[in-house]
């Protein structure tokens, strides 16, 4: 299952990087948790639609240089960067722990600095 776990997150966030924002939902389970620690809780998939919808009204580049798998948790490390709406970029280090539920992703804790 881990091996499955890990190709559904790269295909999740290939989607994210093509701006389509509901080709990433449909790896979501219509109830996703999504958790960036220290700043917002975000519930269910019209939460994270509506969310992604403005931090990703340019779809951001990430770079993924670890994907650590084990039963139902993916865990990916890696950098993205982010362009705002002037044209500035911002890169950030992340950690995303994400929880598998059915296949698809229903719990992200995202670690970013």
């Amino acid at each position: 299952m881990s091996n499955q776990h890990k190709s559904a997150l790269r295909q999740a966030n290939a989607a994210i990087s093509r701006g389509d924002i509901e080709g990433f939902l449909a790896y979501c389970t219509d109830d996703i948790q999504w958790t960036t620690v220290g700043v917002s809780t975000l519930d269910g998939k019209d939460a994270v639609r509506q969310w992604m919808a403005d931090a990703y009204a340019e779809p951001p580049v990430f770079t993924v240089d670890h994907l650590i798998a084990e039963e139902d948790f993916v865990i990916a490390l890696g950098s993205i960067t982010a362009t705002a709406a002037d044209g500035s970029e911002t890169r950030h280090a992340y950690s995303d722990v994400w929880r598998f539920h059915d296949g698809k992703m229903a719990e992200l804790r995202a670690f970013v600095i």
